[in-house]
């Protein structure tokens, strides 16, 4: 079984993008799931209804999230209602959504996918490690292969978590920093990992926003309003080639199209 995620998706403008160029890339590369995180598609921040909507209908069959997954209320609801949105597992429960779910491959096998968000530098959220935990406990017996998304600042909390599961999440990567790292590797007990998979949008300006405002603001640090960089765009993330009998990655790939 193939996998390919693909990271933090960045302005509305690479929705068309999507639409254009990811059912051939699935196809030639032979995906039989595709998990993208969605967060910033909306101004940066957030995503809508409509946007999660129109990657689902053009090829993403699961989104994950992270820090900005509520900063559109009008989400909340949907978060409740979609199968195919995850906010990250360790908000507390009485957040709108999910933050794994179950889903079947286009060749039948049962996935189990997590979406966490990493604290250091970042929220103070509940302990990812028993947030997954509970989550894997949850799900025992109904699934062939897991898959973690960790949406997280610090190179080190991911490859702690990564470590601490490899051999019970046969599918390990990284998003929020919005830069493909080249670390792509097996991991001792099977697990496919990659720090992080990098972003899926214009790569002009500074992880996606226009390179004038992220200047300005280093300079003054006076409060900028940022807005999404307009030019050429790009999908970067990764490619995992799975046994599905054993959970385990074979091969890991990154991916830039």
């Amino acid at each position: 079984m193939k996998i390919l995620a693909l990271g933090d998706v960045v302005g509305e403008q690479t929705l068309r993008y999507l639409a254009e160029k990811l059912a051939e890339q699935r196809r030639l590369l032979g995906a039989d799931l595709v998990i993208a995180n969605g967060e910033n598609v909306c101004d940066i921040k957030g995503i809508s209804p409509a946007a999660a909507e129109y990657l689902i209908g053009h090829g993403v069959d699961i989104l994950t999230s992270g820090n900005h997954v509520f900063d559109r209320r009008d989400i909340y609801d949907y978060l409740d209602t979609s199968k195919h949105l995850l906010r990250p597992l360790n908000y507390p429960a009485e957040c709108p959504g999910e933050g794994s779910c179950v889903v079947t491959s286009a060749d039948g096998w049962k996935v189990l996918v997590l979406n966490v968000s990493g604290t250091a530098f970042m929220e103070s959220l509940n302990n990812p490690f028993a947030s997954v935990e509970r989550a894997l406990d949850a799900a025992r017996g109904k699934y062939d292969v897991a898959v973690l998304d960790i949406h997280a600042e610090a190179t080190s909390e991911k490859l702690a978590l990564a470590r601490y599961f490899d051999g019970r999440i046969g599918v390990i990567f990284g998003t929020h920093t919005h830069v493909q790292t080249a670390d792509e590797q097996i991991l001792p007990n099977g697990a496919g990992y990659i720090t992080d998979l990098g972003m899926t949008g214009p790569i002009d300006g500074i992880l996606g926003v226009r390179a004038e405002e992220i200047v300005f603001k280093s300079r003054t640090h006076l409060p900028r309003r940022f807005s999404v960089a307009s030019g050429e765009i790009k999908a970067h993330g990764a490619l995992f080639d799975v046994d599905a009998v054993t959970g385990r990655t074979k091969s890991v790939k990154r991916i830039v199209f």
